[in-house]
Parts: C-alpha cells; sequence; structure tokens
C-alpha cells in the first residue's frame, strides 16, 4: 500500500491527499468538509455515515455494527470517524451526512442608544518636519493631542507607529488616529472610515456585525456556522476534545472561522480589515474560554466555575484576529458557568434591567439561560436542556437547513409539512420536531409520557416504536423521516428542564406564573418555533400570546450596543454583577420539580401560587 493516497469526496468534488492510515473523518474536518457529528469523532452519535465506493479501508468494528443498519451495512456505509484509509478512496457522503449551511439568524430586536464608542477617533493636521522643527513623529502627534484636543500621558501601540510615519507622509501629514483610553490603537487616512466589528458566537453559529464607529451605523452583516463543529456540536464534546488534546486547535479553529468572515465583510470598496479599531465579542462561557484560550476543565466539574467572569480587554493580535494590529477585542462579562456573555448582551438589548413590569428573558439552545426581572431584581439560571432543539440525538434531526422539516401539521391520518425552501424533506430542525411532538399531542397519539398510541403512521421497529412523518417516496434522502419514541422522550427531557427553570425561578420570588407581564424568547431557535406548540407541550406557561416576544438575535444586538456606547457597556458589567444566579440542581426540592415537567400535562407543570 502507498504511504500517500487520496480520497475523493462525493458529491463535493473534493479530491484530498493524504497519508496511508489516515481517520477519513480527521481528513474531512482538517480540509472543512462538511461532516455532521454531534460526539467530535469519537464514534458514539452514528452521525458521520459515509458510503464506500471503492478503495481499501479498515474492518469495521462492534460500535459501527451498532450504529449502523444490516441494510446499510451492506451497502457499504461506514462511520468515518471509526474508518482508516489504505490506498485510493472514493467516499460519498449522503445528504443527512453532509453539514450544509444553516439559516444564521442576524436580526434581533432592542432599545436604541446614543453613539458614543470606547475608541474616539481624532483627524489630526501636523506640521511638517523641517531644519527648525526635527521633532519625531511620535512627538508631534502627541503634542498635537495635548494643544489641540488637552491629552496628556498619549502613547502608541509599536504597531502603530510603525504605519503612521508612513501614513502621515503619503498623505501630507493628515491622518485619523484612534484612541482607546490614552493609547492610540490604529491610524489611518483621514477619509478611511473608522471601523468596529461585533460578534456573537454561538455554540452553532457566528453572527457578525460590520460597524462605522463613528455614525453607528451598520455597513454589512453576515454569520456562518462556526467551524468548531468539526469537533463535537454541543459545549460538551469540544470542551472533552479540549481537556484530552489541548483548547489550541479548537481556539486557531474559531479565529480562523472569524477572519474569514471579516474578510467576506470588509470586501465592499473602501472597507479593510486594517480599519477595525475595536471588535466586541459575546458568547455563551464555553465558546468565550474557548476563543480566548482559556481552560475549560473547570467548567463541566462541580461547582462549574468559570476561569473569568469579568470584562476583558485583549489585543487582537494576541488571539490572531485579522484587524488592526493595534485594536482591542473586547470580551462583555460572564454571570457564571454556564450563563454567558451571550446571555448579559440579550438582557441589555431587552432592557431587562430597567422594566417595571414582571418579566421572563430566555434563550432557548443546547444550554438554555433563563433569567426572571422582578421587583427590581434580576434572577438567572441555567437548564441543560441538551441539543435536542438543534437537532442532535434525533434520529433524524438536523440543523435549521434547506430540506428541514419546521412545521408539522396531524388532522386525523394526513401529515402536512413544511420545509425551510420548501425542498423535500430531508429531516427534523428544532422547531419540526417541537411542532412535531405538540401535533401528536393535541391528535392523542403520544400519552403525557410521550408513549406512542395505536395510529396507522405508528410502527414498531426493533428499535421501538416510530411515527412516519414522510416515506421514503416524499423524502430527499430516498429514506423515511420518522419520529422515534426516544425522540419524544429528547424533547421531554428539554422541555422539562427549562419548564422546572421557569417554575423555580417565579417560587423563589414568590410570583405565579399567570402574573408575568412579559415574555421575551431570544436565539435563532427562538425566532421560528410556534408559541403555540409550546405552550401546549407544558415547555412555557400558558400566557396570553400577546406577552410573548420574540425577539431574534439580541445578543447580537447587545454585542452592538456594547460597541458603539460606552455607557451600555457599562451596562452591560452593571446587569452581570446584578444578577443572582440559581444553580438548580442544587435547589431544594429540584428533582420533584422536574420530574412533574417532565409530563406531557401543561395544566399541572404551573406553579399557582408563588
Amino acid at each position: 500500500m502507498d504511504s500517500n493516497c487520496r480520497i475523493d469526496f462525493q458529491p463535493l468534488g473534493r479530491r484530498i491527499h493524504t497519508q496511508n492510515g489516515a481517520n477519513i473523518f480527521q481528513v474531512a474536518r482538517d480540509d472543512r468538509v462538511g461532516l455532521a457529528s454531534t460526539c467530535g469523532g469519537k464514534g458514539t452519535c452514528g452521525k458521520c455515515k459515509v458510503r464506500i465506493v471503492s478503495g481499501e479501508v479498515s474492518p469495521s468494528d462492534e460500535r459501527e455494527k451498532r450504529a449502523l443498519s444490516v441494510e446499510e451495512i451492506a451497502q457499504g456505509y461506514r462511520l468515518a470517524c471509526l474508518t482508516k484509509v489504505y490506498g485510493d478512496l472514493k467516499v460519498e457522503i449522503p445528504i443527512e451526512s453532509l453539514v450544509v449551511a444553516q439559516r444564521v439568524q442576524l436580526s434581533g430586536e432592542g432599545k436604541g442608544t446614543v453613539v458614543d464608542p470606547a475608541i474616539r477617533a481624532i483627524t489630526v493636521s501636523l506640521s511638517r518636519p523641517s531644519r527648525e522643527d526635527s521633532r519625531s513623529d511620535q512627538v508631534r502627534l502627541t503634542e498635537y493631542l495635548a494643544e489641540n484636543h488637552g491629552l496628556a500621558d498619549i502613547h502608541i501601540d509599536l504597531y502603530v507607529q510603525r504605519r503612521l510615519s508612513v501614513i502621515l507622509r503619503q498623505n501630507e501629514w493628515r491622518a485619523k488616529i484612534a484612541l482607546h483610553g490614552s493609547e492610540v490603537v490604529t491610524a489611518a487616512r483621514a477619509e478611511d472610515r473608522l471601523l468596529g466589528l461585533a460578534a456573537d458566537l454561538g455554540t452553532t453559529s457566528i453572527a457578525a456585525y460590520l460597524t462605522d464607529l463613528q455614525t453607528g451605523e451598520i455597513l454589512a452583516t453576515k454569520g456562518m456556522m462556526n467551524p468548531q463543529i468539526a469537533y463535537g456540536e454541543d459545549v460538551i464534546s469540544r470542551i472533552a476534545y479540549a481537556m484530552d488534546h489541548d483548547g489550541e486547535a479548537l481556539q486557531k479553529t474559531v479565529v480562523d472561522g472569524l477572519n474569514r468572515l471579516i474578510g467576506e465583510l470588509c470586501s465592499a470598496p473602501g472597507l479593510s480589515p486594517d480599519g477595525i479599531a475595536e471588535v466586541v465579542l459575546v458568547g455563551n462561557t464555553a465558546m468565550h474560554h474557548l476563543f480566548l484560550g482559556l481552560p475549560v476543565r473547570q467548567l463541566i466539574l462541580a461547582p462549574y466555575v468559570p476561569a473569568a467572569s469579568d470584562a476583558l480587554y485583549t489585543k487582537a493580535r494576541d488571539i490572531g484576529m485579522a484587524v488592526s494590529p493595534g485594536a482591542y477585542v473586547h470580551t462583555m462579562p460572564n454571570i457564571a458557568g454556564f450563563v454567558g456573555a451571550d446571555h448579559v448582551a440579550m438582557l441589555l438589548a431587552a432592557g431587562l434591567k430597567d422594566t417595571n413590569a414582571t418579566t421572563i428573558g430566555i434563550d432557548i439552545g443546547t444550554n438554555t439561560e433563563i433569567t426572571l426581572s422582578a421587583n427590581g431584581q434580576l434572577s438567572s439560571c441555567s437548564c441543560a436542556s441538551g441539543p435536542a432543539f438543534e437537532g442532535a440525538h434525533i434520529k433524524n434531526g438536523m440543523r435549521a437547513a434547506a430540506g428541514a422539516i419546521e412545521k408539522v401539521r396531524i388532522d386525523g391520518d394526513l401529515v402536512t409539512l413544511q420545509t425551510i425552501n420548501d425542498q423535500p424533506p430531508v429531516g427534523l430542525c428544532g422547531s419540526g420536531i417541537l411542532d412535531a411532538v405538540a401535533q401528536l399531542l393535541g391528535a392523542g397519539i403520544i400519552d403525557a409520557m410521550g408513549k406512542l398510541k395505536s395510529h396507522p403512521c405508528v410502527r414498531q421497529t426493533e428499535a421501538g416504536k416510530e411515527f412516519v412523518l414522510a416515506t421514503r417516496e416524499a423524502s430527499g434522502t430516498g429514506k423515511d423521516i420518522t419520529l422515534t419514541e426516544k425522540d419524544i422522550s429528547e424533547i421531554q427531557l428539554a422541555k422539562g428542564a427549562i419548564a422546572s427553570g421557569i417554575n423555580i425561578l417565579l417560587s423563589k420570588a414568590n410570583i405565579a406564573w399567570h402574573e408575568v407581564g412579559q415574555f421575551i424568547i431570544a436565539g435563532a431557535f427562538g425566532t421560528y418555533i410556534d408559541v403555540t406548540s409550546a405552550i401546549s407541550i407544558g415547555m412555557l406557561p400558558p400566557l396570553p400570546l400577546q406577552r410573548f416576544s420574540q425577539v431574534g438575535n439580541a445578543a447580537g444586538v447587545g454585542a452592538k450596543l456594547g460597541l458603539i456606547s460606552k455607557t451600555q457597556r457599562q451596562m452591560a458589567v452593571d446587569i452581570a454583577r446584578r444578577v443572582n444566579y440559581v444553580e438548580l440542581t442544587s435547589y431544594p426540592g429540584y428533582p420533584k420539580v422536574y420530574a412533574n415537567a417532565l409530563r406531557f400535562a401543561p395544566a399541572t407543570n404551573w406553579r399557582e401560587n408563588g
């Protein structure tokens, strides 16, 4: 066998050269071939199915035999993470294993603010050097700022100093400088825009906003899948990878992704990554730590303590970001190990700090963060709702991409589906899974514990009962799209975690559910869910629908507010300090509250009294 070989990935048309004995999943990950995986390549999730069209590979083991059906094995299917290549290979990636571009939520609702960024832009016009005036460029600038703007003790970042002299001489001794406090962090031509970048670093996706720091205008927005997905779709998988190996690969992967995004945002004439004078970034605590290269082991060990919780300023060049070399990255504060800066940013954008009404703000995801604002107090908790709402651990689950079932209606024997982009169904995304369970419950096809009853679309398999949503003839994969009892159980666990978190926050504040005046739902998943479905399964309290607001990517809005306003940035710090974090697992009676919330029985899920 040759020591060098190639793998042809179809239908992508990608040909990758590698070493004999290489792991197919790792080859795909290193070259950014999008193979689905929730376990990060450990062989436990069964998502990275590929079909070996030709070539020699390592023999299968028992894990593959458990994950694949007899029919799939006969057709040449393997798990990429458990398969090594022995010579030239042709691999077919089935559509359900191919990571495609997900619908990324960029827009969000939030309050406005006065533009008052932490970065101060000053256009300078310096006198030319002469034999009579041989002051250095550095002294010439600092004395100008002292005389004309009353600024003393100014120092210039070394990287900026290297550029400043060139810019001044090329532009008639005029330049635009950016000051962060008393430090000059950027130098540009006088007519250039001074740019800032706000970014919401999510577990699944990244949303970024390029901004004019002097006007507050959003110049460009763009989203992408978080490339760390190649190391695991959920936070715990990535932390485990960082513990088993090191966090450097995860840190470099996400920074490289951000740099690609920055390049695309700055592709218009007159825009350049070098013009970005500051970055404001929010994310959950794990994403925050992995981005900065901080240790993460302690995040999954009781008492779940973050390495850092205060707002931080870090030189962008120290992280590897392709922006102005003197620029800083400002990361907003975290609240706790599982309530991060993204939730602080959401609370900032939604105005929960200042509201007089009893309000709940929630961001539903793999980890769901909930905050109750009542009687001048803020209380937060974190629910381990799991990745079911992002399609993980669901037999035919997938992200919100083309062909994903996002709405389900059941009327007798008739099942009606709506998919993203109206494509043939290839799986279920979070909103579709929630809808399907709500419809099954409403039609009496499942009981209060999620067990499937008799119905023409229900069938028994070796693995248990399942409900057929789309037959293989109607699907886009050539296989039936089904919802299993195990899938329903995953939703049951997730909704139980969320409902019990809400109940405990209300109980601690001595507030009944019907006293909640506003219920704010943020995030990508929260944008697309049917609130009525969420109420019907007991995940959310049965409030009048007009009390609910679906505000989109409020975390991104909060990051933008922090970018263009020092006042808003300080408010984020104040919010993080004010929040009383409630650790659910330590709360007396939590197991009983959680067990009660598991039932698909909305009428008994919610406390009538505080």
